[in-house]
């Protein structure tokens, strides 16, 4: 019989599906999911993520639900199903569902889909023994996009604006969606990865002694790096 048991020792490996470096699809053992991101418009009645299991032998227990910008689970989104099996070379599809309150209209929400994915064993291959079982956890992000807003997508990068301010950078978006920016550097020194949210601003450390022009790239609705740019700081 198959089951999920309650192990002895368990080790969770948090596989953080980050558009910036993942391919168009994010990977952890034998299970991806269809994308790095989920754009769900709102006015839309679901969206849908492809859940695949590579593995050849290999069951997986699929465990899914949202968290809000700040980690916590919410409510305001339903994933169905939230629990099922993922058979050996199998595939299966999330309905995700916004039944949260009204969203602001004039800008995009961010939230992050997480889906777990617990290898199965059989009951006969864990009696009387220490069974370490890793869970992998692939964590996306999923921006709910109003319709109607003023500029596209793809615009959104070239309306940053980069300013020094002492020993860091300020980067400012007035679009309303969300960038995300990676391989930042400013002349030798590399940055690290950030996102910045619509019509917001974020700042980022700088090493001592950087100087020069700003590079970055960013990533785009399919979860693929655009061209490097760069930038003056003002």
């Amino acid at each position: 019989m198959l089951r999920i048991p309650s192990l002895r020792l368990t080790l969770l490996v948090a596989a953080l599906a980050a558009a910036t470096i993942l391919p168009p699809s994010a990977q952890a053992g034998g299970v991806a999911l269809g994308a790095t991101r989920v754009i769900y418009p709102a006015d839309a009645k679901q969206a849908s993520l492809a859940v695949t299991n590579s593995d050849k032998k290999q069951r997986f227990l699929i465990q899914s639900w949202v968290e809000d910008a700040g980690g916590k689970k919410t409510v305001d989104f339903v994933i169905t199903p939230p629990l099922f099996v993922s058979k050996p070379k199998g595939e299966n599809t999330l309905r995700i569902m916004y039944v949260g309150s009204e969203l602001p209209k004039d800008r995009e929400t961010v939230y992050w889909l997480n889906s777990k994915a617990i290898p199965a064993v059989e009951r006969g291959e864990i009696q009387g023994k220490n069974v370490l079982q890793i869970a992998i956890l692939s964590r996306i992000k999923l921006f709910v996009r109003p319709t109607g807003l003023p500029s596209k997508p793809a615009d959104a990068p070239s309306q940053l604006r980069f300013q020094r301010q002492g020993n860091a950078l300020s980067i400012t978006n007035p679009s309303p969606y969300y960038v995300t920016l990676v391989n930042v550097s400013i002349g030798a020194h590399k940055l690290p990865n950030t996102m910045v949210s619509p019509m917001g601003s974020t700042t980022i450390t700088l090493p001592a002694g950087s100087a020069g022009v700003v590079s970055y790239q960013t990533v785009n609705d399919y979860g693929a790096n655009t061209p490097k740019v760069t930038a003056v700081m003002k």
